[in-house]
Protein backbone atom coordinates (compact mmCIF):
# COMPACT_ATOMS: atom_id res chain seq x y z
CA UNK A 1 0.00 0.00 0.00
CA UNK A 2 1.37 3.46 -0.85
CA UNK A 3 2.43 5.87 1.88
CA UNK A 4 -0.28 8.09 3.35
CA UNK A 5 0.67 11.18 1.32
CA UNK A 6 0.55 9.16 -1.92
CA UNK A 7 -3.02 8.01 -1.33
CA UNK A 8 -5.96 9.83 -2.94
CA UNK A 9 -8.55 11.98 -1.22
CA UNK A 10 -12.04 10.55 -0.82
CA UNK A 11 -14.66 12.63 -2.72
CA UNK A 12 -17.16 13.82 -0.19
CA UNK A 13 -19.88 16.36 0.61
CA UNK A 14 -20.13 18.39 3.80
CA UNK A 15 -23.51 19.58 5.06
CA UNK A 16 -24.22 22.72 7.07
CA UNK A 17 -27.90 22.35 8.00
CA UNK A 18 -29.54 25.51 9.37
CA UNK A 19 -32.89 25.76 11.12
CA UNK A 20 -35.36 28.66 10.77
CA UNK A 21 -33.42 30.61 13.43
CA UNK A 22 -30.15 30.16 11.48
CA UNK A 23 -28.79 27.77 14.08
CA UNK A 24 -26.45 25.03 12.90
CA UNK A 25 -27.04 21.29 13.31
CA UNK A 26 -24.28 19.59 15.32
CA UNK A 27 -24.04 15.82 15.74
CA UNK A 28 -21.93 13.99 18.33
CA UNK A 29 -19.99 11.17 16.69
CA UNK A 30 -21.24 7.74 17.72
CA UNK A 31 -17.85 6.05 17.31
CA UNK A 32 -16.00 8.08 19.97
CA UNK A 33 -16.30 8.29 23.74
CA UNK A 34 -17.60 11.60 24.99
CA UNK A 35 -19.21 14.28 22.84
CA UNK A 36 -17.17 15.02 19.71
CA UNK A 37 -19.25 17.33 17.53
CA UNK A 38 -19.23 17.66 13.77
CA UNK A 39 -21.52 18.40 10.83
CA UNK A 40 -22.99 15.67 8.64
CA UNK A 41 -20.83 14.60 5.72
CA UNK A 42 -20.34 11.61 3.50
CA UNK A 43 -18.90 10.13 0.36
CA UNK A 44 -20.08 10.70 -3.18
CA UNK A 45 -21.00 7.48 -4.96
CA UNK A 46 -19.62 6.86 -8.48
CA UNK A 47 -21.76 8.72 -11.03
CA UNK A 48 -23.62 10.66 -8.33
CA UNK A 49 -23.89 14.45 -8.51
CA UNK A 50 -22.72 16.27 -5.36
CA UNK A 51 -26.23 17.72 -4.85
CA UNK A 52 -27.72 14.21 -4.91
CA UNK A 53 -25.06 13.00 -2.48
CA UNK A 54 -25.85 15.90 -0.13
CA UNK A 55 -29.53 14.98 0.19
CA UNK A 56 -28.81 11.24 0.35
CA UNK A 57 -26.20 11.70 3.08
CA UNK A 58 -28.54 13.96 5.03
CA UNK A 59 -31.14 11.20 5.07
CA UNK A 60 -28.61 8.47 5.86
CA UNK A 61 -27.08 10.39 8.76
CA UNK A 62 -30.00 12.24 10.34
CA UNK A 63 -33.02 10.41 8.94
CA UNK A 64 -34.62 13.19 6.89
CA UNK A 65 -34.55 14.91 3.50
CA UNK A 66 -36.67 17.80 4.74
CA UNK A 67 -34.21 20.42 3.60
CA UNK A 68 -33.45 22.48 0.55
CA UNK A 69 -30.03 23.27 -0.81
CA UNK A 70 -29.32 27.00 -0.49
CA UNK A 71 -25.96 26.89 -2.26
CA UNK A 72 -22.44 25.59 -1.82
CA UNK A 73 -18.92 26.75 -1.00
CA UNK A 74 -17.30 28.04 -4.22
CA UNK A 75 -14.63 25.35 -4.42
CA UNK A 76 -13.66 21.89 -3.23
CA UNK A 77 -11.58 21.82 -0.07
CA UNK A 78 -9.32 18.96 1.04
CA UNK A 79 -8.05 17.94 4.44
CA UNK A 80 -5.83 15.14 5.68
CA UNK A 81 -6.91 12.62 8.30
CA UNK A 82 -4.77 12.24 11.40
CA UNK A 83 -2.39 9.29 10.75
CA UNK A 84 -4.24 6.84 13.03
CA UNK A 85 -7.46 7.47 11.06
CA UNK A 86 -5.74 7.37 7.65
CA UNK A 87 -4.34 3.93 8.49
CA UNK A 88 -7.67 2.40 9.51
CA UNK A 89 -10.72 4.17 8.06
CA UNK A 90 -11.96 2.85 4.67
CA UNK A 91 -9.28 0.18 4.70
CA UNK A 92 -6.53 2.80 4.72
CA UNK A 93 -7.22 3.72 1.06
CA UNK A 94 -7.43 7.52 1.56
CA UNK A 95 -5.20 10.22 2.98
CA UNK A 96 -8.19 12.44 3.72
CA UNK A 97 -11.26 13.90 2.09
CA UNK A 98 -11.90 16.38 -0.71
CA UNK A 99 -15.21 18.01 0.09
CA UNK A 100 -17.80 20.25 -1.52
CA UNK A 101 -19.69 21.98 1.28
CA UNK A 102 -23.40 22.78 1.07
CA UNK A 103 -25.66 25.10 3.05
CA UNK A 104 -29.10 23.59 3.56
CA UNK A 105 -32.24 25.09 5.05
CA UNK A 106 -34.12 22.67 7.30
CA UNK A 107 -37.81 22.54 6.37
CA UNK A 108 -39.05 20.07 8.95
CA UNK A 109 -39.69 19.86 12.67
CA UNK A 110 -37.11 18.71 15.20
CA UNK A 111 -39.04 15.41 15.48
CA UNK A 112 -38.19 14.75 11.79
CA UNK A 113 -34.52 14.41 12.73
CA UNK A 114 -33.90 10.75 13.51
CA UNK A 115 -30.30 9.88 14.34
CA UNK A 116 -31.32 6.29 15.15
CA UNK A 117 -30.65 5.31 11.54
CA UNK A 118 -29.63 1.87 10.23
CA UNK A 119 -25.95 2.81 10.70
CA UNK A 120 -25.91 5.61 13.29
CA UNK A 121 -23.28 8.30 12.72
CA UNK A 122 -24.38 10.35 15.72
CA UNK A 123 -25.37 9.52 19.29
CA UNK A 124 -26.69 13.00 20.11
CA UNK A 125 -27.54 16.18 18.25
CA UNK A 126 -28.45 19.80 18.90
CA UNK A 127 -28.82 23.21 17.27
CA UNK A 128 -25.99 25.68 17.96
CA UNK A 129 -25.16 29.26 17.13
CA UNK A 130 -22.75 28.96 14.16
CA UNK A 131 -20.18 31.38 15.58
CA UNK A 132 -19.94 29.38 18.82
CA UNK A 133 -19.99 25.94 17.20
CA UNK A 134 -16.45 26.07 15.85
CA UNK A 135 -14.88 25.68 19.30
CA UNK A 136 -16.75 22.40 19.79
CA UNK A 137 -15.85 20.74 16.48
CA UNK A 138 -13.54 17.73 16.33
CA UNK A 139 -10.07 19.40 16.29
CA UNK A 140 -8.75 18.01 12.98
CA UNK A 141 -11.77 19.44 11.12
CA UNK A 142 -11.72 22.96 12.62
CA UNK A 143 -9.55 24.53 9.92
CA UNK A 144 -11.94 23.42 7.17
CA UNK A 145 -14.99 24.50 9.14
CA UNK A 146 -13.42 27.90 9.89
CA UNK A 147 -12.97 28.42 6.15
CA UNK A 148 -16.34 27.22 4.89
CA UNK A 149 -18.80 28.35 7.58
CA UNK A 150 -18.52 32.13 7.01
CA UNK A 151 -19.27 31.67 3.30
CA UNK A 152 -22.13 29.26 3.95
CA UNK A 153 -23.61 31.64 6.51
CA UNK A 154 -23.79 34.31 3.81
CA UNK A 155 -26.06 31.98 1.81
CA UNK A 156 -28.34 31.57 4.82
CA UNK A 157 -28.45 35.13 6.09
CA UNK A 158 -28.41 36.79 2.69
Amino acid sequence: MPGITERPYRPCVGLALFDSQNRLFLGARSDLDGLHWQLPQGGIDPGEAPEEAALRELEEEIGTRKARILGHFPRWIAYDFPPHIARTRWGGRYRGQNQLWFALGFEGEDADIRIDTAHPEFKAWRWAEPEAALAEIVPFKRTVYAEVLPELLKLVRG
